[in-house]
């Protein structure tokens, strides 16, 4: 194992107790009051701002995504992130007061909203700014200690610690590590408090296996296969527009792509057409270029999975509409429209994470539903259709965590909605209020201010007390007015405390 830990000011080849070193900062994190922290939050974004130009060529020189696509998704979505936590997060950690029962009147019920303690936030390959900043900034706010592993593959060296420097972090509140998987199993064995993964769902089931050892909860945001169902009623041209952007964002490695286009059939060839069309304008380079639309991919081992997966898909049938003179091997992957792919096929079942558009004909909503659930995944989906009430029903009968309906990869996009998938996707959400209380302990409250009274469930229990529960549980819970309900309820319970009182007196004396 070789790994590398770095904190605003220092850097250290010993990752040995990184963890230990963060439980410690975090007790100054802990005694910073949440308005302190978003101080620093505000900093923060001050210093991205100042250096969004070095930040820009930084993520692309170690993703070689489109410079565009990097700014919108990255800068603007990270930094609307953050702008939100700073924004939000005050009234949603504050300690929240909630009904309390008849049972206990004259009492104060809360729910408080505490520090995890340590945090380890493990990163992909895919969107290494965005993944670490909006993360680092919620579990900061909820007043964690962060220990951030991005991938190997795109490490930002150097760059996080750097910016959190530049705003006023001090040491050991944000560790970065630096390594392959190795390094995070060396972390989860030093036993932090709570690990947020996001990745593929081979390695997220890994880190849940080595998490249940010490018994660290886990937060899974994983793979997808998302769907995406077009009716007939739709503006085809917008519609293939948004399917572009939807299929095509970061040359097609984001999770939440569209990975299977259903259309139904009775425009199914007219869209098709659309599509070939709109694609054969898209412009595509792997360089500095602010007009560019698609870039390259970012580690051999996807173009591996998109050529196998596009291979299978021939090889059972399906025909390639566009993308046909690329050679297998280079990094720049054409945009390929499928088409007749066989619905157990490698491209319709599997995560490809490349910019392939497998497209399916669908007869009717039943029909559709169906096959967009029948996925081992659930992250998101989009239901496209003129007609509203189609759409939310359609929308509301899908397995997944989120639903853009006419639009694509927008429930991610939006800080105050909380983001993540069921089954093969994972579980736990992050962003939004959700996200935020994802990163503590909740701790229930009752405060009691009257001392000088027994409760009515307290000792002796004697037979005058069972009888005036028993009749106060049949006026509680009974199929009778609730005003009469209520009223017998309050005059058993003025009883009971009655009798609990002269117990009281009986003790004094």
């Amino acid at each position: 194992m070789n790994g590398t830990v770095r904190t605003p000011h220092e850097q250290s080849d010993n990752l040995e107790g990184v963890v230990a070193r963060a439980r410690a900062a975090q007790k100054s994190i802990r005694a910073l009051s949440v308005e302190e922290r978003l101080e620093h939050l505000a900093s923060l974004r001050a210093v991205i701002l100042k250096r969004r130009e070095e930040i820009l060529n930084r993520v692309q020189d170690d993703t070689h995504k489109s410079r565009s696509e990097i700014l919108m998704s990255e800068m603007f979505g990270g930094l609307d992130n953050v702008k939100w936590v700073e924004d939000n997060a005050a009234k949603a950690l504050k300690p929240q007061r909630v009904p309390t029962p008849l049972t206990l009147m004259g009492k104060k019920s809360e729910i408080w909203y505490e520090p995890k303690g340590v945090a380890f936030i493990i990163s992909p390959w895919n969107y290494p700014f965005f993944q670490a900043i909006v993360p680092i900034a919620a579990a900061f706010a909820a007043g964690n200690a962060i220990v951030y592993k991005g991938s190997e593959h795109t490490p930002l060296q150097g760059l996080i610690e750097s910016l959190l420097e530049d705003a006023g972090f001090a040491p050991n509140w944000v560790q970065v590590v630096y390594g392959d998987g190795s390094v995070g199993e060396a972390v989860i064995d030093q036993k932090p408090d709570y690990i947020m993964f996001t990745g593929s769902t081979r390695t997220g089931k890994k880190i849940m296996a080595q998490a249940a050892q010490h018994l660290i909860p886990v937060e899974l945001e994983l793979g997808g296969k998302d769907p995406m169902i077009v009716f007939e009623d739709v503006n085809i041209a917008r519609t293939v527009s948004g399917l572009l952007f939807g299929g095509l964002t970061a040359t097609g490695q984001s999770c939440t792509s569209v990975e299977r286009l259903y259309v139904h059939e009775s425009i199914h060839d007219r869209f098709v057409d659309e599509l070939v069309r709109q694609v054969k304008l898209l412009k595509q380079e792997d360089s500095h270029s602010k007009d560019n639309d698609l870039g390259a991919m970012i580690v051999p081992m996807q173009i591996d999975i998109v050529r196998e997966h596009l291979e299978d898909a021939l090889e059972r049938g399906a025909t390639l509409l566009t993308g046909q003179d690329w050679d297998r091997t280079s990094a720049l992957i054409p945009p390929m429209v499928l088409t007749n792919v066989p619905d157990d096929c490698l491209a319709a079942t599997e995560e490809t994470f490349g910019p392939t558009i497998p497209v399916f004909s669908f007869s009717d909503e039943q029909e559709v539903i169906e096959r967009a659930n029948n996925s081992a995944y659930g992250l998101t989906a989009s239901v496209w259709s003129a007609d509203e009430e189609r759409a939310r029903r359609v929308a509301s009968a899908l397995h997944v965590g989120g639903i853009s309906i006419n639009n694509v990869m927008a429930t991610e996009s939006t800080a105050e909605l909380p983001f993540g998938g069921v089954n093969n996707s994972g579980f736990g959400r992050h962003k939004g209020v959700e996200g935020l209380h994802g990163w503590c302990n909740v701790k229930s409250v009752i405060v009691d201010k009257d001392g000088d009274k027994l409760e009515a469930n307290w000792y002796p229990l004697t037979e005058a007390k069972y009888k005036k529960f028993t009749q106060m549980m049949v006026a509680r819970f009974a199929d009778s007015p609730a005003a009469v309900s209520l009223a017998k309820f309050g005059v058993l319970g003025t009883q009971l405390e009655s009798l609990s009182q002269k117990a009281t007196r009986a003790q004094k004396r």
